[in-house]
């Protein structure tokens, strides 16, 4: 944590008032989401086939699980204490529905998990509707851990770098190895 760090914390965590709580909280919840998943998988199959688009997922699920227990693994290891349980911070901060997060979160999950989750179904769906919603989307659910207070802005950074290189990671290794392989059983 530096200066920064604390600067872009103050700018971002404030009380919004009840309806700007609220939104922040349901923007930070996983299964909210559940339904914009399966319209993007939709995409995906329209696009590609039921067959393409179930390998596909399983590949996204495969850098969801990587990127989560990476996230794990630092968080566990480093334990860096969240901004709402860091002495001198704690007291300042804006907190909704006393939700104060774990004790450590090194990297954030949140940012790395949705970060996946756009690079991936983004690179498969690649229209120029997509990316200005969905990136609007993925600052949101970023922004929303900030705004809760249980992480700070690099924590952020750091889910981002370790989402976007997941993805390409994983999406090189789909494209290389399993993509040939669904093509030459389809024909």
């Amino acid at each position: 944590m530096n200066g920064l760090d604390l600067a872009l914390l103050d700018l971002l965590n404030f009380d919004g008032g009840a309806f700007f709580d609220n939104f922040m909280w349901q923007m930070s919840q996983k299964v909210i989401w559940a339904p914009l998943y399966i319209f993007l998988l939709y995409l995906v199959i329209r696009r590609a086939g039921w067959r393409y688009a179930l390998w596909y997922l399983l590949f996204i699920v495969a850098a969801v699980g990587l990127a989560d227990q990476i996230c794990n693994l630092f968080k566990d290891g480093l334990q860096f204490l969240r901004p709402t349980h860091t002495p001198g911070v704690a007291e300042t901060l804006h907190t909704v529905r006393g939700y104060k997060g774990g004790l450590y979160g090194t990297i954030s999950a949140h940012a790395a998990l949705s970060t996946v989750v756009y690079l991936m179904f983004g690179l498969e769906i690649d229209r120029r509707g997509y990316w200005w919603p969905m990136g609007i989307w993925l600052l949101l659910v970023c922004w929303s851990r900030v705004y809760l207070g249980v992480h700070f802005p690099s924590q952020i950074l750091f889910g981002l770098t370790l989402g976007t290189l997941i993805s390409l990671l994983l999406r090189k290794l789909f494209r290389k190895y399993l993509l040939p392989r669904i093509n030459t059983q389809q024909e």
